[in-house]
């Protein structure tokens, strides 16, 4: 068995062999990636500046390159693993070393999207996940309905990056953008390479490094509901698909009487709509 490097930084050689002990292919549906750049795993660190005493909150821990890292630094990790063999791995090499402050679940992120985090520690949590593309906007989603971590430091493919962070006026923008933006700022990432992983991918990935504003807004589940409903219909006009809604709330039409305030109107496409809009609308609701 391959032993486990000081703070978990696996190189590529490290990697592989460790896989081929585990008998483990990475696999493709789950997003498998493994980092092997220690680079990046100082610059991922470094972004969510994770120190002695911090609660971090991590999704897809995989090997533990970025847990073991973590860990070392003097952080409580709790982590969520939906892999059995990666799961078993980290049980065995890395909860006896850390075991008061590493806490490993094993499961579907989108069925414990802060990894059994406890109530009484997630007042100021960071994130530090590696978000296959498939779950990127649902977890993301889900997130955001529950305590709003400090941070988030993200891995994701460049193009959910984009989706998430997008603003009005663009195609990628749509009803998670808005969410998003309503509790976070982004702040500058980083750049990551396709050879900083193994396997790696046939895609660009980067860090996106998110910060809680001041006074982050949680928009209502019936506006976050009906900005859903919206941006189903992107292309039409707002009014019109107001029009053919069966149920919604009452205040939707006095809002599209002060969209001018917002340089918008009821033939305005949703995808259009600007952010402090969406955010009148979720003040009357």
């Amino acid at each position: 068995m391959v032993d486990f490097p000081p703070a978990g930084q696996f190189n590529l050689h490290q990697t592989r062999a460790l896989l081929s002990a585990l008998g483990h292919s990475p696999r493709h549906p789950l997003g498998q990636n493994f980092l092997v750049d220690a680079n990046i795993v100082r610059k991922s660190l470094q972004l969510a500046n994770v120190s002695s005493g911090d609660v971090v909150v991590e999704v897809g821990p995989g090997l533990g390159t970025l847990t073991g890292a973590m860990l070392a630094a003097g952080a409580t990790v709790y982590a969520v693993e939906r892999d059995p063999v990666l799961a078993r791995h980290l049980s065995e090499k890395l909860v006896p070393l850390y075991p008061g402050t590493f806490f490993l679940t094993e499961g579907d992120a989108m069925d414990c999207p802060l990894a059994q985090l406890p109530p009484l520690v997630s007042q100021d949590f960071k994130i530090v996940a590696n978000l296959p593309y498939a779950i990127s906007t649902p977890w993301i989603d889900a997130v955001l309905e529950g305590v709003l971590p400090a941070s988030m430091v993200l891995m994701l493919q460049r193009e959910a990056a984009e989706r998430l962070t997008a603003q009005p006026g663009g195609k990628e923008f749509g009803a998670i953008s808005v969410a998003l933006d309503a509790a976070y700022v982004q702040v500058p990432g980083h750049k990551v390479p396709a050879s900083c992983f193994f396997p790696p991918p046939k895609v660009e990935s980067c860090l996106l490094h998110l910060r809680r504003r001041e006074n982050p807004r949680k928009l209502k589940p019936d506006t976050r509901k009906v900005i859903r409903t919206l941006f189903l219909h992107r292309r039409k006009q707002i009014g019109s698909i107001i029009k053919r809604l069966d149920e919604k709330p009452a205040c939707l039409e006095s809002w599209l009487e002060i969209l001018p305030k917002w340089d918008a109107t009821s033939m305005t496409r949703p995808e259009a709509v600007p952010l402090v809009a969406w955010y009148a609308l979720d003040d009357m609701i």
